[in-house]
C-alpha cells in the first residue's frame, strides 16, 4: 500500500473527493494515512475526521505563502513519522520548503486550477478569466522547487462560455479538478505514473 498525506487549506472539497474515491475502492493500493493543514480552522480537517482520517493541525510558524525554518522542519518530521510515500497538495496554500520537496522528490502531486504553464500562481482561475482566453482549465504536477513548474502529469479542459461569470467559470473549474485528482492519485495506485523517477 502507498501510504499517503493529503496537505489542504480550506474548504477540503478535492480531499472530500478523493476520500469518498477512496471509500468507493476506486483508488488501489492508496492508503490515506493522514491530512494535514496549515490553518487550525480549515474545513478539510473536520471531513477528514468524518473519513475516520487522522486529522492534525501544523502549524508553518510563519504567516504567508512559506513555511519558517522551524515550520519545515516540523512539518519534515511530522511526514517522516507517518512513514509518506506518497503526498498530495489539495488546496494547500503554502510552498514546500527545499527540504521536503527535495526528500519527496516526484512523490509529491499538486492540483492547480489552469493549464500550465498559463496563469501560475495565486488566483489562476480569476487570471485565465480577466485575460478573456476561451479554454481554461486544471492540471496536476509533480512538484519541486519552482512555483507551479514541476513536471506535468495531466490536464483537463474546460471551456469558458460567454454567458459565463468568474462564479460560473470557478464551480466548472473546481468540478473538473474533482474528477482529474482522483484519476491520476488512482493511476498512481495502480503504477501506471511512477512515483520518484
Amino acid at each position: 500500500m502507498i501510504k499517503t498525506v493529503i496537505l489542504a487549506s480550506g474548504k477540503g472539497s478535492n480531499a472530500k473527493k478523493i476520500l469518498e474515491c477512496q471509500k468507493l475502492g476506486k483508488l488501489p493500493n492508496i492508503e490515506i494515512v493522514a491530512l494535514i493543514s496549515d490553518k487550525e480552522d480549515a474545513n478539510a480537517l473536520k471531513i477528514a475526521k468524518e473519513f475516520g482520517v487522522k486529522s492534525v493541525y501544523l502549524d508553518p510558524m510563519r504567516k504567508g505563502a512559506f513555511f519558517s525554518e522551524e515550520g519545515a522542519k516540523f512539518y519534515l518530521e511530522n511526514l517522516e513519522f507517518l512513514c509518506a510515500d506518497f503526498i498530495v497538495l489539495a488546496g494547500f496554500m503554502r510552498i514546500l520548503p527545499p527540504s521536503i520537496t527535495s526528500k519527496y522528490a516526484n512523490k509529491i502531486i499538486n492540483l492547480h486550477p489552469s493549464l500550465l504553464p498559463s496563469f501560475k500562481g495565486k488566483d489562476a482561475i480569476k487570471q485565465a478569466f480577466d485575460c478573456g482566453v476561451k479554454i481554461t482549465g486544471c492540471t496536476v504536477h509533480f512538484v519541486n522547487d519552482e512555483l507551479d513548474g514541476g513536471k506535468i502529469i495531466d490536464q483537463k479542459a474546460v471551456e469558458i462560455m460567454p454567458e459565463d461569470t468568474l462564479e460560473s467559470l470557478e464551480e466548472k473549474v473546481h468540478a473538473a479538478e474533482h474528477v482529474l485528482l482522483p484519476s491520476v492519485i488512482a493511476k498512481i495506485g495502480e503504477g501506471k505514473i511512477p512515483l520518484g523517477k
